[in-house]
């Protein structure tokens, strides 16, 4: 557990953490999407897929409360 927590902290970094927990929650996840989604795309596999038209990569948020999923830009 303690190996996936450290791959998280990265994308963590620029957070603000002055903000509400809950914000800071929210902006945490959706920057861990990101950089999940950033580190496939370099991937050779990724990039191999994405160049051929093959994949598409699309980072998204199941919103637990509401039950929706929300898709980053």
């Amino acid at each position: 557990m303690a190996a996936l927590l450290e791959d998280i902290v990265p994308a963590l970094d620029g957070l603000d953490a002055s903000q509400p927990d809950e914000a800071l929650l929210h902006q945490a996840v959706e920057a861990n999407v990101r950089q999940t989604v950033r580190l496939l795309r370099e991937t050779p596999e990724g990039q191999a897929r994405l160049a051929q038209g093959t994949m598409k990569l699309v980072g998204a948020v199941y919103e637990l409360e509401s039950g929706r999923v929300r898709f980053l830009e």
